[in-house]
């Protein structure tokens, strides 16, 4: 096949893996859970998600703390937001999971569906706390799971989480954006000296489960940077098909001469803060594998940290 006929191919190949598989949706009751919740958090506003989540953790047997706050911004004006944390176990230390449960409000005034920003990531915790739970007399730490909002209003929930937290107690945070589809880990490097040691644990991590797993030097900022402003070791984590996450690595690491065409804009920025974001995007058997990917990710933290950073 020539080349020009495998560019001209290369966007169909790019639209069909990403688009989910009835086969994969149905694969597992995980797969089956995570894409019939997804569904419900479609709403029009973020008290509603909430809404769905409580019932979501209600029936998964996830004890839960709501903690309030007062936020919103410059444009909103003060508006009232809601954490959802789960704790499980116990231990001198914490490893803290954490994704953000709230969807954009888009430039036209209409409320995204937040699938892919964020609802595939929040399931994806959900999931992996659901498998801890079971293994938390195994462990040397207490795993706190934290359900942000108001992150798209400027990372405000991990803000107001993190002030009220005993910081000592944080061996680690994992947090987790952006992650709907696709079976690329990707996961930034540039966190602070504080988060080198979990960066080396998870790159072992990739190696020894076999996971294809892409590093960025410049990684796009979540509330993982509210954490290592603090000096608190932390990852951030997202899931994206093989092609598409090597060509953010470009669109964020290759310069002027990274090999993408000009104005070149990477599939998952295409959807996020649009109307694309929809349920069309989820592949609900992906976000079940990174959830297990996470389930042992924690795990693995909780092994090798050394009471001090992981």
């Amino acid at each position: 096949m020539s080349m020009k006929s495998l560019f001209a191919l290369a966007p169909l190949a790019l639209a069909l893996m990403a688009q989910p598989s009835a086969a994969e949706d149905a694969a597992s009751p995980e797969a089956s859970r995570i894409h019939a919740t997804a569904e419900r958090l479609v709403q029009d506003n973020n008290p509603a998600r909430l809404e769905v989540l409580k019932a979501h953790l209600d029936t998964l047997g996830l004890p839960y703390q709501l903690q309030a706050f007062e936020g919103g911004n410059r444009q909103t004006g003060a508006m009232a937001g809601t954490n959802l944390v789960i704790t499980l176990g116990s231990g001198e230390r914490d490893i803290i999971l954490m994704a953000h449960y709230d969807a954009a409000v888009l430039r036209d005034g209409a409320f995204s569906h937040g699938v892919v920003d964020n609802a595939g990531g929040t399931l994806a915790v959900i999931e992996a706390a659901k498998k801890l739970q079971g293994h938390g007399h195994h462990l040397k730490h207490r795993i706190v799971v934290v359900l942000t909002d108001q992150e798209e209003l400027g990372l405000i929930g991990a803000r107001n989480w993190l002030e009220q937290a005993d910081k000592a107690r944080i061996a680690g945070v994992v947090n987790v954006d952006v992650a709907a589809y696709g079976r690329t880990v990707m996961f930034g490097l540039n966190n602070g000296e504080a988060s080198r040691g979990m960066v080396r644990t998870l790159r072992t991590y990739c190696a020894d489960t076999a996971t294809d797993c892409e590093a960025f030097p410049v990684y796009p900022p979540s509330e993982d940077r509210v954490f290592s402003a603090a000096g608190i070791p932390v990852l951030s984590l997202g899931i994206q098909n093989a092609i598409g996450a090597r060509q953010m690595w470009l669109a964020f690491n290759g310069g002027q001469d990274n090999g993408l065409r000009e104005g070149f804009v990477p599939d998952v920025f295409q959807n996020i803060h649009t109307h694309e974001d929809k349920m069309d995007k989820l592949v609900s058997g992906d976000v079940a594998q990174f959830a297990d990917f996470l389930t042992g990710l924690v795990q693995t933290i909780d092994v090798e940290s050394t009471g001090k950073n992981p």
